[in-house]
């Protein structure tokens, strides 16, 4: 079973890879979270759904073009939507995989 633990809101496991969940936070205190991460993990999974989105982009491309540009990546993006049984309601969701090297 995996471990995780929740830090300032954000989600941390317990392998060779983290899993961020990103929300309404400050854009630069979310990017300093994920750079610390990425200090010990070779590989994050930045998620976030709805209005939050614009803050994870932006969060990808402070680490892969300010922070650590050159040493990091974005592997890959994966979009996708949910609704609600039965509601109509869709929600977007996304996923960015940096990584590096």
């Amino acid at each position: 079973m995996e471990e995780t633990t929740k830090l300032s809101g954000q989600e941390q496991t317990e392998k060779s890879e983290a899993t961020i969940q990103i929300g309404n936070y400050p854009v630069m205190e979310s990017a300093l979270e994920v750079l610390t991460i990425l200090g010990k993990k070779k590989k994050i999974v930045l998620k976030s759904k709805g209005n939050s989105i614009p803050n994870a982009v932006a969060v990808a491309n402070i680490i892969t073009e300010k922070m650590l540009k050159g040493n990091s990546k974005v592997e890959r993006i994966i979009l996708d939507t949910v609704s609600a049984a039965g509601i109509g309601n869709m929600t977007s969701t996304i996923e960015i995989i940096l990584i590096k090297s």
